[in-house]
């Protein structure tokens, strides 16, 4: 094993041309951490922010930076040799850009507490797209609005990445779902599990959707005051999830000036959450999207194709070849 890897850097913020192509130094796998061989790599809203100067950029130490969080791929190092996960062993998960390198590269190292088996039924291009979008959206569900049978619950931008996944598992729960997403995207919504799709751009949503005991908010205010008028449909005793940073900043002084309930969430990486997901996802009760798979090399038109909308579920970089 050499000590460099092919990885898609940024020497500095900027546009999606900032990315290119390069060698850089093979990251050391320490302590608890896993060395992986990445096979492919989920692209995420965070990862675009990042890039254009946003998200988690102020905390970039070095440059050249690798970014990617979701990776799918080959344990080349274990922490010991009775550690659970064993070298040739088919796993995923999500790193934490920028503390460490991130996944659009060969090779990654990654604390073992972030790390599980691939689901059996899936390649790798479709477990690279799960972890950081599946977990929020269990993260947002479960943990924050605490979703359960019965719960009545809006999910804006459902056919997104975290949006198809929030649909997913709230109707595993036998919540009752709403979503708003594009006419195109009307059937596959219902096909999630929504019992009702609003399309956005032809009703508005607070107008026809009734009160909601949850509202998963996956938009914020940067679209047509989403966030705000979101706090309309919601019931006194419920709560609004928000999710995408930066989205809402006045989200907090909205709704306590409404005696509403609505919060941030950011996501963490758990290996235990993503053991429940794999086995929802093998027992066939949860699906991953794939909208396209872009080579490494075209890192920059992945993040153009993310930053222009309307993506159906994921984008994924496609870093090896599947092992033989």
């Amino acid at each position: 094993m050499t000590d460099t890897m092919r990885a898609l850097v940024l020497d500095r913020t900027g546009g999606p041309d900032e990315l290119r192509l390069a060698d850089a130094p093979r990251p050391q796998r320490v302590l608890d951490e896993v060395l992986v061989r990445v096979i492919a790599a989920g692209v995420n809203p965070i990862d675009a922010k990042t890039r254009a100067g946003r998200g988690v950029s102020g905390a970039l130490a070095a440059w050249p930076a690798v970014l990617g969080f979701d990776f799918a791929g080959i344990v080349e190092q274990a922490p010991y040799a009775a550690h659970p996960l064993r070298p040739g062993d088919r796993v995923y998960g999500m790193g934490r850009v920028p503390r460490v390198p991130g996944s659009y590269a060969e090779y990654l190292a990654v604390t073992s507490l972030s790390v599980a088996p691939m689901p059996e039924s899936l390649g790798f291009v479709e477990a690279a797209a799960i972890p950081l979008a599946a977990l929020t959206a269990w993260g947002a569900v479960f943990d924050t609005a605490k979703v359960r049978a019965g719960t009545r619950v809006l999910v804006h931008a459902g056919a997104g990445g975290v949006g198809h996944f929030a649909v997913q598992f709230a109707a595993h729960a036998g919540a009752e779902v709403t979503a708003t997403g594009s006419a195109r995207n009307t059937e596959f919504l219902r096909s999630l599990g929504a019992s009702r799709v609003i399309d956005y751009t032809s009703e508005r949503f607070e107008q026809v959707a009734g009160e909601q005991d949850a509202v998963i908010d996956l938009i914020g205010n940067v679209a047509d005051d989403t966030g705000t008028r979101s706090l309309e449909v919601l019931h006194p005793d419920g709560v609004l999830v928000n999710v995408p940073t930066g989205s809402w900043p006045t989200m907090a002084e909205e709704a306590a000036a409404r005696g509403l309930r609505a919060t941030g969430y950011v996501v963490a990486p758990d290996a235990r959450v993503l053991a429940e997901i794999t086995r929802l996802i093998d027992d066939g009760a949860v699906r991953v999207h794939v909208d396209r798979e872009f080579p490494l090399a075209e890192g920059a038109e992945a993040h153009r194709r993310l930053e222009a909308g309307h993506v159906r579920g994921k984008l994924v970089l496609r870093v090896a070849p599947d092992p033989s």
